[in-house]
C-alpha cells in the first residue's frame, strides 16, 4: 500500500498513456474487454477500461484481480465457472458473464505488486505461454508509464518548490534589501548636516547623491559657525563606502568642528583631523581628501575666504564675465601642495585666501562629479565640468547646484560614484535689513534615477 501511494495514481483522471496499452491489449488478443487496475486496500479501482464502460472500481473481495495481486507470474483462469475464487465475483456472476480471465501483475523492481493489465473474455479460452509473456510485457510498459509519471510528478513539485523557495529568497531580499536602505539612508543622515544654516549675506546651497541606495556614502559636508561673524565649511570625501567608511566621516566630521574651534588656520585644522586619522587605530588605512574653509564679512561687502586643501579637487571660483556676451567665468582654487589626510604623518597642507565679492559664487564638488563618463566614455574631468560652468548665466548657489545636478542627470550613465555639492554665494544686491539666507537642494542616500533634477526648499 505505501508503494501505491508513492505513485499518486488512485482516482487519477483518464491517461492516454494507460488508455492504450487497455485498447492494446484488447487487439493483441482479440477479447471484448481490457483493463489496467490499480489494487488499493479495500477496493480494485480501474485506470483504464477498454469494452467496459460505466466501471470505476469493484470490490476487493477474492476473485479475478484480488487474486492476480498476490501472484509473481501471470494469473489464467481458462474458465471462471470451475474457479472456486472467480465463480461468484460480480463480472461473472453479472450481466457481463466473464468466462475467461488473465492477469499480469504490474510490479515494482523493488518487488511490490501495485496492479494488473487483465484481459476478459466472454466464453471460456486457453492461452499460450508467449500470450503470457505479451501480457506481462504490457504490465512493464504500464509500470514504464507510471514511473514517467513519477518523475514528471517530482520534477513538477521540485520545480514547484524551487520557484517557492525563489520566490520567497525574492521577498526576503526586497525586505533586507528595505532594511538595509532605511538603515543606510538613517545613518547617512547622521553623517550629513539635516539643513544649512542662515549666513546673513550668503547664499548657500547643496546636493548629496549616494551610488547606491543600500551603501553609506563616504563623501560629507558641514556648515558651522565659529563666532565672532566667522564661518567655517567644509566638503570630503573618505575612501571607501559602507560602515566602515562612516565611522571614517564621523570622526572626520566632528574632528573638523572641534578643531575649527581653537585653530584659526585652516591648514592647522587639516593637521588636527590628520593627526586623529593617524591615531585612532580603528581607522586602519582610511584616509580622506577634505577642503576646509573659513569665511568672515569683508569691508565693503562679500567674504574673505581662506581654504586649505588636502588632497581634494580645486574648489570652483565662479563670477560674471566681462564682456556683452554673458556667461561666467570660472578660477580654480588650488593651493597647491595639500596632500591625502590621514594617509602619512607630518603631511603638508596648503591653503589660500580670496575674495568673495558680491556676484562671485564658489562650487565645492566630490570626484563624483568629475568622474562622470561622458557618452564617449571619457572622465568629465575638472576641466569638463569648469567649461560647463563658463556656458552658465548666474554664479547664485542655488543655480549653480540645479545646473551641476542637471548635468550629471543627462549624463547617459550619471554619476559612478557618490556626489556631494556644496555651493556659496553673494548675491549683487541683498536686501537692507534682510539676510540673504540658503537655498539648499538637499537629497540624501538616493540613487541617481532619483536624481534627474534636484529637489530643493527655498528659505
Amino acid at each position: 500500500m505505501k508503494a501505491v501511494r508513492r505513485y499518486n495514481i488512485l482516482d487519477t483522471p483518464p491517461d492516454g498513456a494507460f488508455d492504450r496499452v487497455a485498447a492494446m491489449a484488447a487487439r493483441l488478443f482479440d477479447v471484448p474487454v481490457a483493463s489496467v487496475t490499480i489494487v488499493d486496500a479495500d477496493r480494485i479501482w480501474f485506470k483504464a477500461v477498454h469494452g467496459l464502460d460505466g466501471v470505476a472500481q469493484i470490490g476487493r473481495d477474492p476473485g479475478l484481480c484480488g487474486s492476480a495481486i498476490l501472484r509473481d507470474d501471470t494469473l489464467v483462469i481458462p474458465d471462471t465457472l470451475t474457479d472456486p475464487a472467480a465463480c461468484t465475483n460480480p463480472l461473472v456472476t453479472g450481466p457481463l458473464s466473464v468466462r475467461f480471465y488473465a492477469g499480469a501483475p504490474i510490479t515494482t523492481s523493488d518487488g511490490h505488486r501495485l496492479g494488473t493489465v487483465n484481459i476478459l473474455d466472454t466464453k471460456p479460452r486457453l492461452i499460450t505461454e508467449a500470450d503470457t509473456a505479451t501480457l506481462a510485457d504490457l504490465a512493464a510498459v504500464v509500470l514504464d508509464a507510471m514511473e514517467l509519471r513519477l518523475s514528471g510528478l517530482r520534477l513538477l513539485r521540485e520545480e514547484q518548490e524551487r520557484r517557492k523557495a525563489q520566490e520567497e529568497a525574492r521577498v526576503q531580499a526586497e525586505r533586507d534589501t528595505e532594511a538595509i536602505t532605511a538603515f543606510a539612508t538613517t545613518l547617512q543622515r547622521t553623517l550629513l548636516p539635516p539643513a544649512l544654516p542662515v549666513i546673513p549675506g550668503l547664499e548657500l546651497a547643496c546636493h548629496y547623491q549616494t551610488d547606491s541606495p543600500r551603501d553609506v556614502g563616504g563623501d560629507f559636508y558641514d556648515v558651522f559657525p565659529l563666532g565672532g561673524r566667522r564661518w567655517a565649511f567644509f566638503l570630503g570625501d573618505v575612501c571607501g563606502k559602507g560602515a566602515e567608511a562612516a565611522v571614517v566621516t564621523s570622526l572626520t566630521r566632528y574632528t573638523l568642528r572641534e578643531a575649527a574651534q581653537h585653530h584659526k588656520d585652516p591648514t592647522d585644522v587639516l593637521n588636527a583631523l590628520n593627526s586623529a586619522l593617524l591615531l585612532d587605530p580603528s581607522m586602519g588605512s582610511r584616509y580622506c581628501t577634505c577642503i576646509f574653509g573659513t569665511l568672515h564679512p569683508a569691508p565693503g561687502g562679500g567674504f574673505t575666504v581662506t581654504v586649505a586643501m588636502g588632497g581634494h579637487p580645486p574648489a570652483f571660483h565662479v563670477q560674471h564675465a566681462d564682456s556683452d556676451e554673458g556667461g561666467l567665468v570660472v578660477e580654480g582654487v588650488r593651493p597647491r601642495g595639500g596632500m591625502l589626510v590621514g594617509a602619512l604623518e607630518g603631511a603638508h597642507f596648503a591653503s589660500h585666501t580670496f575674495h568673495l565679492a558680491p556676484g562671485h559664487g564658489l562650487l565645492l564638488y566630490t570626484d563624483g562629479l568629475t568622474e562622470a563618463r561622458l557618452p564617449d566614455g571619457t572622465m568629465l574631468g575638472e576641466e569638463g565640468v569648469a567649461d560647463f560652468l563658463t556656458t552658465r548665466t548666474t554664479p547664485d548657489a542655488g543655480r549653480l547646484i540645479e545646473d551641476t545636478v542637471a548635468l550629471l542627470a543627462g549624463l547617459p550613465a550619471g554619476p559612478g560614484d557618490d556626489v556631494a555639492l556644496l555651493a556659496l554665494s553673494v548675491p549683487l544686491e541683498p536686501v537692507p535689513g534682510q539676510p540673504t539666507t540658503a537655498s539648499t537642494a538637499h537629497t540624501l542616500a538616493t540613487t541617481p534615477a532619483d536624481n534627474a533634477a534636484p529637489t530643493g526648499q527655498e528659505h
